[in-house]
Parts: structure tokens; sequence; C-alpha cells
């Protein structure tokens, strides 16, 4: 009985043990076929010798043929990547230069629209506005100055009109007095002519 259940449990063991080993084959095979996998595939399907693995010639082939298969994609990767970013930095230094170009250009434009020119001179809107509002009120106060000098003159004529009014109106009465006084004496003189003849 010691025997059959030695068997029974060596048996169990061993099904225990082959199981795993299985299990284990069966987990490297489901892995994803990338470079690093193939290498733990590789490593797991190695037998073992003292402290070595030993790796099957055609293991070997088949790893040394991923990689390089793998090495080879991933240059032509880099180069399509490596071309695709020389053509986006082309790109991009021609968008730049049409930028500076645009930004060149708008300054130009708010620049322009800034300045105004004025008999031949570039001014800025806030001179010209400064230099027109200043020659407007240069013209305003000229303006003013003449009409008060006008209304002054004008004051000054009317009164002289008044006073020349007055001075002929004197004048008239003046002569009309002389003129009667003139009578007067001619009247005088010639009584007194008169007077001595009949003397």
């Amino acid at each position: 009985m010691k025997i059959l259940n030695l068997i029974v449990v060596t048996l169990f063991c061993s099904s225990v043990f082959a199981q795993t080993t299985l299990t284990k084959k069966q987990q490297l095979e489901a892995l994803p076929n990338t470079v690093e996998n193939q290498f733990i595939k590789t490593y797991g399907k190695a037998s073992n010798w003292k402290e070595y693995k030993m790796i099957t010639r055609p293991d070997f082939q088949s790893l040394q043929k991923n990689v390089v298969d793998s090495l080879v994609a991933l240059k032509k990767n880099i180069q399509v990547k490596q071309l695709k970013i020389n053509e986006q930095e082309k790109s991009i230094s021609t968008l730049n230069e049409k930028i500076n170009g645009l930004t060149n250009s708008l300054n130009s434009s708010i620049d322009k629209e800034n300045k105004i020119s004025f008999i031949g001179i570039g001014m800025t809107k806030s001179s010209y506005n400064l230099l027109l509002w200043t020659v407007i009120a240069f013209l305003a106060i000229t303006a003013v100055f003449f009409i008060l000098r006008f209304k002054n003159s004008n004051r000054l004529t009317k009164e002289a009109k008044v006073n020349l009014t007055e001075i002929e109106q004197e004048f008239e009465q003046h002569r009309k007095r002389s003129l009667e006084k003139e009578q007067k004496l001619r009247r005088q003189l010639q009584d007194e002519i008169n007077k001595q003849r009949g003397v």
C-alpha cells in the first residue's frame, strides 16, 4: 500500500509539474510578438545546463531574424518620421516667413493709418490734430481780434459821423449867425453912411 501511495503521489506531482510546464509554455506562446517578448520566449524555451541557458540554433536564428527585421522596420519608421519632421520644419519656416511678412505689412499699414501727410510732411494723427486745433485757435483769436477792431472802428466811425453832423449843424448855425451879424453890421454901416451924408 505504501508503494501504491508513493506511486499515486509521484504521478500526481509529475502531472502537476507537467501542467505547470505546459501552462508556462502556453503563457509564453500567448505573449504578444514583440522583440522583448521574443527574448523572453527564447529564454523560456532554452534548456538549462549548470548555470547556463542553452538556446537551439533555429530559435537563435529566428530571434536574430526577428530582431534584425524589427531594427530595419524601426529604421524605416525613423526615416519616414525624420522626413515628415523635415517637411514640417520647412513648412514651419515657410509659415514663419509668411507671418513675418504679414507682421511687417500690418505694422506698415498701422503706421500709414496713424500718419497723415500734411503739406508733404508725414505727421502722426495726434500731431496733426494738435497742429489743426492750434491753427483753428489762432484763426479764431485773429477773427475775434479783427471783429473787435471792426466794432471799435465802426463805433468810432459812427461817433465821428455824429460829431460831424453836430459840427456841420453848429457850423451852419455859426454861418447863419455870422451872416446875420454881417447883415446887421452892413445895415449899421449903411445907417452910419446915411447919417454922415445926411448931415
